[in-house]
């Protein structure tokens, strides 16, 4: 696993308090127990201050619809850290 999804996946584990949960690019969020509305948020914040970037209000809206996943995150994410010059860890 490379290090961006490592740190993404530790980022699930402790916002969710599981530490068996193993993303793939198609988990959603009826994956994972307790993911609604407010854990959403609570999932946005920390990815927020982890990789110190901001995700506009429709990027997080829309991280919820049908067609998204954990692996549109991970590119949303890998695109964000790019265009800030930072390089994922």
């Amino acid at each position: 696993m490379d290090p961006l999804r490592a740190d993404v996946q530790d980022v699930f584990r402790q916002v969710f308090g599981d530490d068996d949960i193993v993303l793939s690019d198609a988990t959603t969020a009826t994956d994972i127990d307790g993911w609604d509305s407010m854990m959403h948020i609570n999932l946005i914040i920390a990815l927020e201050r982890r990789f110190g970037v901001k995700f506009a209000a429709a990027e997080i809206s829309g991280m919820k619809a049908n067609d998204q996943n954990v692996g549109s995150l991970f590119k949303l994410l890998g695109e964000k850290l790019a265009r800030a010059g930072a390089s994922p860890p």
